[in-house]
């Protein structure tokens, strides 16, 4: 495979899980409440990182641009603890469920579990991750605040980011001039210059794309403290309202009602939108396509502010671990400066950290990084929950009513709070 392809399909793995990729809240920015996590947790300090030694076994995402294979080398010539790469499959649900089984068969194979942000709750309520609060605590001025908090439950950090990923507004230059900074005027010039492309189909993406404007206008998923849904609310009902309304008068095209990241990318890229809601992954393709276009960070809900969904991915300690100081100590370096620069610039994994978005390096590459690390100071975490899967399902299935099935979001906003509930009492 060429370069320019290898790259390609880098990007493309990126969308694929871009939910995660790009791919998590309640819509707090200190971090989430949840009953149970934090009894009786197993903690690991610095101080047990120095002089590690040992064997380190990593289970993460598959190594799709030789990137993560990089840096266990570079970490391996230092002759501190020896680490191997377990690669897991590409596809996000076969990795949970992969690292799901070891640990409930308290197996000692993955000493540092690579998780979806979204999987770290679940992951902490079931006992399986140490607190990694003191480590945290060490490096609390490095992280990008917000990163921190898509780990963050009951006072207590349960895994380090790892990657990191928020939503942008790409808009056609050659049908809109100058960026909106509202939703309300993006769907003013989408319904006079062709049309804005979201992620419309019953899945994750509508869940993210229906959460960054119920955070912006001030809504929430669930109480401060976790135990309640909060979703039908006079905000959601407003933001509901208006999508619906936009899908009417065609500021949403219908056939978004199939669209994910890469339909609505290429209905973007062939002029047949003239903005689109996507993830940084868009910006290289769309070079390589030629399409005249900028971008920016999300609008806000006029009145409010700005949001987006965070996603990537954190790396947590298993409870099974047999090395957990070893493996802290290769945490800290796959997210120290130097392995953050390079997975951005190899592997177009935005960073964790906020220096690395200011090396002449990463801007040369990636020169979207001012406005990513904007989007990504701005970013929320989905609901930090052990039932979001259950919440996420609810919430697309009833939006996605309320969108392309004529249901009214009084309606579909009862049916997702009533259904976000029986989710939460089963936990």
């Amino acid at each position: 495979m060429n370069r320019k392809l290898a790259s390609a399909g880098a990007i493309l793995a990126c969308a694929a899980v871009a939910a995660g990729c790009g791919s998590s809240g309640g819509g707090s920015t200190g971090g989430s409440t949840v009953a149970g996590v934090g009894n009786n947790a197993k903690t690991v300090t610095p101080d047990m990182a120095k002089n590690a030694k040992g064997n380190v076994t990593w289970c993460i995402g598959k190594d799709t641009t030789g990137a993560f294979a990089q840096v266990v080398k570079l970490y391996n010539a230092q002759g501190q603890a020896h680490v191997k790469l377990l690669e897991l499959p590409t596809s996000a649900d076969q990795q949970r469920s992969q690292l799901e089984q070891r640990e409930q068969a308290k197996s000692p194979e993955c000493d540092v579990l690579g998780m979806d942000v979204i999987w770290t709750a679940e992951f902490a309520a079931q006992g399986w991750l140490r607190d990694v609060t003191p480590a945290i605590q060490a490096r609390a001025s490095e992280f990008i605040p917000s990163t921190v908090n898509t780990a963050k439950i009951n006072g207590k950090d349960w895994a380090i980011p790892f990657n990191t990923n928020a939503g942008f507004l790409y808009y056609n230059t050659s049908k809109v001039h100058q960026a909106p900074t509202t939703w309300q005027q993006a769907f003013q010039v989408a319904k006079s210059s062709g049309g804005l492309g979201i992620q419309g189909a019953r899945y994750e993406g509508l869940t993210v794309n229906f959460l960054e404007m119920l955070y912006s206008n001030g809504g929430s998923v669930l109480s401060s403290d976790g135990k309640k849904a909060t979703i039908d609310s006079p905000q959601a009902q407003q933001v509901l309202t208006f999508l619906q309304q936009g899908v009417k008068n065609g500021a949403i095209p219908k056939s978004a009602s199939t669209w994910m990241e890469e339909e609505s990318r290429n209905a973007w890229q062939s002029g047949k939108v003239a903005l689109l809601r996507n993830w940084p992954y868009v910006y290289a393709l769309a070079k390589q396509a030629h399409v005249k276009f900028n971008l920016e960070p999300l609008p806000k809900w006029q009145g409010g502010s700005s949001a987006s969904v965070l996603g990537g991915y954190n790396l947590g300690i298993s409870t099974y671990s047999k090395n957990p100081g070893g493996a802290l100590s290769f945490i800290n370096f796959a997210t120290g400066p130097a392995a953050q620069k390079k997975f951005f610039i190899k592997s177009s994994l935005p960073a964790v950290l906020t220096q690395t978005y200011n090396d002449p390096a990463v801007k040369k590459a990636q020169p979207f990084a001012p406005q990513l690390l904007t989007a990504v100071q701005q970013g929320k975490p989905r609901p930090v929950s052990p039932v979001y899967t259950q919440i996420s399902e609810a919430i697309y299935k009833n939006v996605y009513s309320a969108l392309w099935n004529g249901e009214s979001p009084s309606t579909a906003l009862k049916n997702a709070q009533n259904q976000i509930t029986k989710a939460l009492q089963t936990f």
